[in-house]
């Protein structure tokens, strides 16, 4: 375990060390386990995709998507912020499923996400926005009470379902951004 870990922080490195060199984040050359999170040099976000080989066998891909992250590229989230911010690398797609969950946005709106993940931070702004939801209201009132802004949330027609992806374990929630 610790050589493969040792390999992947090696592969890591060697990929920012050519990205540096070379000028450019591709979300395809990234691996899975720091695809969520990251952004192109293109400015993009790279999503972890599944699919089905011939077989039946799902397969993950780092892809890049179409949303565009306007003051940020060519970034790989550390994992401090997606500790500090309790998300999930192995999610799938981008999500808001982890704005329904109240343990999340407490991690997302912690001073330790918030002040110090703004990737993560943009990231879940604008899927609360998509629902109609601004986030700093949420966690402000999320501060105050917990159980009351859930209920605000819900109500404010924040749909259930997420956006588009799902989480790769289910015993994980969908990632979250950090807080605010």
């Amino acid at each position: 375990m610790a050589l493969s870990f040792k390999l992947g922080l090696l592969f890591i490195a060697s990929s920012l060390f050519v990205q540096a060199t070379l000028g450019e984040l591709l979300c395809e050359d990234l691996p899975n386990n720091v695809c969520a999170f990251a952004i192109a040099s293109s400015g993009k976000r790279c999503v972890l995709e599944n699919s089905v080989d011939k077989e039946g066998k799902t397969e993950y891909q780092c892809k890049t998507s179409e949303e565009v992250v306007e003051r940020m590229s060519a970034y790989i989230e550390t994992d401090g912020c997606v500790k500090a911010c309790g998300v999930n690398r192995d999610m799938v797609g981008i999500s808001s499923d982890g704005l329904l969950d109240s343990r999340f946005i407490a991690k997302l709106c912690s001073p330790s996400c918030s002040q110090n993940c703004p990737n993560i931070i943009d990231l879940y702004f604008n899927l609360a926005a998509g629902e109609g939801v601004f986030l700093p209201d949420l966690c402000e009132k999320h501060r105050r009470s917990p159980r009351r802004a859930m209920v605000e949330f819900l109500s404010s027609g924040a749909a259930p379902a997420p956006v588009f992806g799902q989480s790769l374990s289910a015993h994980e929630p969908a990632a979250a951004p950090a807080s605010i």
